[in-house]
This record gives C-alpha cells, structure tokens and sequence, in this order.
C-alpha cells in the first residue's frame, strides 16, 4: 500500500471518532437514538451513543485491511489484489463518514422527523454505496482468484478462466446495480428507495450466482470435448 493511500485510509477511518469526539462537547445529555419506520425518533438516549457508529467504523477498517492483506497473500504474484482491497476500503470508509456525520446533524439540529430533512438517511447510504459499485465494478474484472473478494462461489473458483468471465459478468452487474442505486438514491425517497435498492442488490446477487454455476458447468462441457 502505497504512502499516500494509507494516509487517506487512517484519516477516513479515524476522522468519524475524531469528529464525534469534538462535537459531544457541543450536544445536549440527551439526543435522538433511534427512528422507527414511519422516520419518527421512537427513543431518546444518551449522546455517547454517537460513539457506537465511529467505533464500528474502526473495527471495519481495521477487518478491511486485514481481510485485503489475506486476499493480496492469495494472489501470488502482482499487486491487483491489494489495490482493489484498498480502494475498496477507502470508499467503505468514505460512506461511514458520510452516516456519522449525518447522524451528528440529526443530533444536533434534534431532528425528530427524518421525513422532514432534505436528503433521508437512506438516500445517503444507498448514493454513497452505488457510487462504491460503480468503481468497484470497474475493477473487478482485474482481481486474481481469491476467497475474500470478487464474485466469490465454489462454481467462480474452479479454474482461473471461469474465475475471469465471472469477475467480467461480475463486474458490469455491480456497475449496473450501482448507477442503479445512485439513480434511486437521486430521485425516490423512504420506503421506496429503501425497497428499490434493497430488490437491485439481491437480484443481482441471486443473477450472479447464477452466472457463476453456469459458467462453470459450461467449462466442465467444453472440458470434456477436448481430446
């Protein structure tokens, strides 16, 4: 990992704590703590609280890097993997800040009603993930056959060629899903987004699947031609 990368990924993965840290200092004992499905605050609790997101945040950086340390190792030779991994990890860490400090302003502004905010707490998670997909998905079809990442079944991984179409089928879908969700994002709101998004990512998981096993029986048929 390069120098500058690693400074990016240590800020975007510390700044959430750092931040929360600050602006406690600056909130109410009590603030908002959870919403129901009608986007109504349904409970008010204590505003160290906040804190529970930052350190997931944590947490999840530090799985990412490990989790992108193992796929690099599966890789053998070259470097696609531990790229991939670190992009991909700068871009979680980015949608992490991004619901932390949305979380914060609702905090502070004690807002009681989502509804009522310009932009919903959906509409920035599902934005922030279709933009990870669409780069994502760019990059996949460079990743080299590992456990951790890519389009991952026992049907991808039986050779390095099913392993390459899968990860091109794969890729152009996590695009699609994710211009998808940045659309749905963009333009639709509470249930409706919420209800796209989450009907664009299992349809695409479910085709996926799909394309895996079929790629790989394929192989297997066209295997058994060959003298």
């Amino acid at each position: 990992m390069k120098r500058s990368s690693k400074v990016l990924y240590a800020a975007l993965m510390a700044l959430p704590l750092a931040v929360t840290l600050i602006v406690l200092g600056f909130l109410p004992g009590q603030v908002p703590a959870h919403y129901g499905p009608d986007f109504q605050v349904d409970r008010w609790g204590s505003k160290y609280e906040l804190l529970l997101l930052p350190g997931f945040t944590v947490l999840m950086g530090l799985l990412l890097l490990f989790f992108g340390r193992l796929a690099a190792r599966q890789e053998g030779t070259g470097q696609n993997n531990a790229k991939i991994a670190v992009t991909a990890g700068v871009l979680s860490m980015a949608l992490f800040n991004a619901l932390t400090y949305y979380f914060l302003y609702t905090a502070w502004a004690q807002v009681t009603d989502l509804s009522a905010l310009p932009v919903g707490v959906e509409q920035v998670a599902f934005g922030c993930m279709g933009a990870l997909l669409l780069v994502v998905g760019n990059l996949n079809p460079k990743l080299r056959n590992n456990s951790l990442m890519g389009l991952r079944t026992s049907w991808s991984r039986k050779n390095d060629r099913v392993w390459k179409k899968c990860q091109r089928f794969g890729g152009i879908s996590l695009m699609l899903a994710g211009a998808a969700l940045v659309l749905a994002a963009l333009f639709t709101r509470g249930f409706l987004c919420l209800g796209l998004c989450l009907g664009v990512l299992i349809l695409v998981a479910a085709v996926d699947v799909l394309y895996s096993y079929r790629a790989a029986k394929a192989d297997e048929a066209l295997s058994q031609k060959e003298p």
